[in-house]
């Protein structure tokens, strides 16, 4: 079952869906518009699960070139969802926008939860009843900031959900519906600066335009989750904000969606770092770049736009040198494949999941601790460390960790048993990093090293 949460802008659509999701998913701020596309989390009630939506304002200002997308999404929700929830601001009072909103959603013939937000205390019940003019009969006063009124209104929905039972009291599920025995899927992060096409990608990707699209920087500020089954497998894209220096953030919004950006780096399986390739690589590439290796996570590197660079000389050469400059400004993250694809054109697109499955794979190579440990003493013979205050770094043992089946996508891990951990330097383990990638390059993945000294087991 699906709920759509609609309204006009500023009323406190989105702090009701984050109170009903039971976690903060969607950003609140006091700016009128800040969502735009419309976000969704799996929740239940009473055991019964439903989807729930959040929706751009439908009637109201805005971005000007934003407002007729922001409004399409919002109608789709509606017309895709089983009961709405329509929002409306008890301290504004009545409003002509929603009065236009009602008669909109009057149209469509669906049960409506008529929601009054901002009722903070009980003795502002009488802004609620003004909103009995528009007809509907469920009236329901709230406040999502605190909480007023959240558990009647989730016995209500509870009514309108399939085999609901009477017995329990609903809670908000914080974790979100999950089903029971079912394989998660992957979760894939769409990062990049603003403007490099990550939407488009998505849309491209999905063969659907489900996400806002505009040639205007910044224009996706919440973290979009959007379910996607394909050839059998399960993916779950995560449409970011653009990332870009902090020094240069607008707003205190642009860096509340910088900071989820970030956050949901670490939250997804892997990493698609969309680049402009009509730009080619800039300093901020290379800063989301080193956000993906500090958080140690699978990634692929999608230069988008292809379409603008493809009539300009000898195809094949325009891609090889396309994507030898990106390697060249990404050469701290080499093991990174790079694909070349037009978001706009859906060219290559489809190679993005060859490539996330390729990865897949890689990740559960493992190395024999024979083999492993030859090749890593032939490198320690043919250029040995270097000597930090009289003494040598000297390896007695190596072995792979072994992986984990809950995260398909985990680095390697290897852990060296040495004399002193101290004397591993950085440049030494990157040199040995190259080493062992010569024998297993673990596409997509970064090489994680641990030393510990050597233990009477270790050595036995």
């Amino acid at each position: 079952m699906d709920i759509a949460i609609v309204g006009r802008p500023n009323v406190g659509k989105s702090a009701l869906f984050n109170r009903i999701a039971g976690r903060r998913i969607a950003i609140v701020h006091g700016q009128p518009g800040i969502t735009r596309d419309r976000i969704s989390a799996k929740c239940e009630i009473r055991s019964q699960p439903f989807r729930l939506w959040d929706t751009g304002g439908i009637v109201g200002t805005g971005e000007t070139e934003l407002t007729a997308d922001v409004q399409t999404e919002a109608a789709r929700a509606m017309e895709e969802s089983d009961l709405i929830l329509f929002v409306a601001d008890g301290q504004d009072g009545l409003n002509p926008m929603d009065r236009e909103l009602a008669r909109i959603v009057r149209k469509l013939r669906k049960p409506v939860l008529l929601l009054v937000n901002k009722i903070d205390d009980p003795k502002h019940q009488l802004r609620a009843d003004e909103f009995s003019a528009l007809g509907f009969e469920n009236v329901l006063p709230i406040s999502a900031a605190h909480g007023r009124g959240i558990q009647e209104l989730l016995e209500k929905i509870g009514t309108f959900l399939p085999s609901c039972g009477k017995t329990q009291r609903p809670t908000p599920n914080d974790e979100g519906f999950r089903e029971q025995g079912a394989e998660q899927p992957t979760a894939i992060a769409i990062v990049g600066r603003p403007n490099a096409g990550k939407s488009s990608l998505i849309n491209a990707l999905l063969r659907d335009r489900r996400t806002i699209v505009s040639e205007t920087p910044g224009t996706t500020r919440d973290a979009i989750d959007i379910e996607y089954e394909r050839d059998g497998k399960r993916y779950l894209f995560i449409d970011t904000a653009g990332i870009r220096q902090r020094s240069k953030h607008s707003s205190s919004v642009e860096v509340f969606s910088v900071m989820r950006a970030e956050r949901m780096i670490s939250r997804a399986d892997i990493c698609v770092l969309v680049v402009d390739a009509a730009e080619g690589i800039k300093a901020q590439d290379r800063r989301v770049a080193a956000s993906i290796q500090k958080a140690r996570k699978a990634c692929l590197i999608a230069l988008n736009k292809w379409d603008l660079l493809r009539g300009h000389g000898k195809q094949r050469e325009i891609m090889e040198n396309a994507i030898a400059n990106a390697r060249a400004g990404l050469f701290f993250i080499d093991y990174v494949p790079v694909l070349v694809t037009s978001a706009l054109t859906g060219e290559h697109a489809d190679r993005i999941f060859k490539m996330i499955e390729r990865i897949r794979r890689a990740a559960r190579k493992h190395i024999g601790t024979g083999r492993l440990n030859r090749v890593l003493r032939a490198a320690f013979a043919a250029n040995p460390p270097p000597i930090v205050k009289g003494k040598r770094l000297k390896l007695f043992y190596a072995t792979q960790s072994g992986g984990d089946e809950s995260r398909p996508f985990a680095p390697p891990e290897f852990l060296l048993f040495v004399n002193s951990p101290r004397l591993l330097a950085q440049p030494y383990a990157r040199f040995l990093e190259a080493k062992i990638r010569e024998i297993e390059p673990y596409l997509g993945l970064p090489v994680l090293m641990a030393a510990r000294p050597r233990t009477t087991t270790a050595s036995s």
